[in-house]
């Protein structure tokens, strides 16, 4: 037996509503065959509105039964629902990922194997991915940072400085240029932020989130976070000695 679907989207000539094609997407995935209304002015909009009580679009229904919009649908069909509220490692974790496939494609076709420049292109990619999310809104990111941060605490214009710091760094660091710069910058940031998260989570048992890759994130300051910093300290350590060689 087929399952219909009634779905009620906007589809106007300036705005196609993305959640409704998600929807009908998702109801099409499984299996449901959709009739698919398309709202196409503001006024048809508003009017579906006021008649069935509703605040938003799309809307869906199953069997004569309003199920709602797409993340009550997904509900409906047993997917899950992200809650806005909940903390994750994926966005620092993708970034790492991204990172180890850069190195590791530059190593093997640059350098025909692995080495240590491997890791040093891995750890300075990562800081400048890091620190571009940082960028994006730096407002935002000096907010969530001077909330852990022990220098940011005591002088705020380091909030706004560090995502510079940590891009200058990482680009300097990829090349081997300009070492008595990088070195020193990277081992200072990445001292202080080390001293700060430990102190935060391990002494103060804080649970906040870390702005490691930007304001507007939910990933939980931490072990990951703490990681991010030794491996700033062991890149520049490792550059130091390299020059001093």
């Amino acid at each position: 037996m087929t399952k219909t679907a009634k779905l009620y989207r906007m589809v106007m000539d300036k705005h196609v509503c993305p959640y409704g094609t998600k929807s009908k997407w998702l109801l099409e995935k499984e299996g449901y065959h959709v009739e698919d209304h398309h709202l196409t002015t503001r006024e048809e909009t508003d009017a579906f509105k006021d008649k069935h009580g509703v605040k938003t679009t799309p809307q869906t229904f199953i069997d004569g039964d309003r199920v709602g919009g797409y993340e009550a649908l997904r509900k409906f069909l047993g997917k899950k629902v992200k809650n806005p509220d909940d903390t994750s490692y994926r966005p620092v974790l993708a970034v790492f990922a991204v990172a180890a496939a850069f190195a590791i494609t530059l190593s093997l076709g640059l350098l025909d194997g692995f080495s240590m420049r491997t890791v040093e292109w891995f750890v300075a990619l990562s800081m400048g991915m890091l620190a571009m999310l940082k960028l994006q809104d730096v407002e935002q990111f000096s907010t969530m940072f001077v909330g852990y941060d022990l220098l940011g605490r005591r002088w705020v214009p380091y909030a706004y400085a560090y995502p510079y710091l940590e891009a200058t760094a990482a680009v300097l660091m990829a090349a081997h240029l300009l070492p008595w710069l990088s070195i020193p910058i990277a081992l200072f940031i990445g001292t202080v932020g080390a001293v700060s998260v430990f102190y935060a989570v391990y002494v103060q048992k804080r649970e906040i989130k870390c702005a490691c890759v930007g304001g507007g994130s939910n990933v939980p300051l931490g072990f990951v976070s703490l990681t991010e910093n030794l491996a700033m300290i062991a890149m520049g350590i490792w550059m130091l000695l390299r020059a001093l060689v």
